[in-house]
């Protein structure tokens, strides 16, 4: 029994409504082991994705997780039902005024010669 309960099925809703998974976790899996794994299996097709882990924000039952904690220590709801899937809600966060600045300011460096 405790086996059944130390395994967590997890499918990951997208802002489109399109899902990532189910698949099975154990209960010690980190978050940002959670997050790893959606960006590996990012549909490449979807404009906008996460670039890195720290891109994506995870909800479950309108708590934002925290990379550092377990799915054990989150208290995901329906943890206890065995069988129980668990929908957890993915955000990709848009860049920040910073690494926007430096892409741009990048982009409007490049030095262009033309030799006619």
């Amino acid at each position: 029994m405790a086996g059944v309960q130390d395994q967590l099925e997890i499918k990951f809703r997208l802002t489109d409504g399109s899902d990532i998974g189910p698949k099975t976790f154990p209960a010690a899996t980190s978050v940002a082991t959670l997050k790893e794994s959606v960006l590996a299996q990012w549909p490449k097709e979807k404009e906008n994705g996460p670039r890195t882990v720290k891109d994506l924000k995870l909800i479950s039952a309108g708590k934002i997780l925290e990379n550092n904690r377990t799915l054990e220590e989150c208290q995901i709801p329906l943890y206890d039902i065995p069988g129980g899937l668990t929908t957890m809600h993915v955000v990709v966060q848009p860049p920040s005024e910073k690494e926007k600045k430096a892409t741009n300011q990048a982009q409007q460096n490049k030095c262009v010669c033309v030799i006619l």
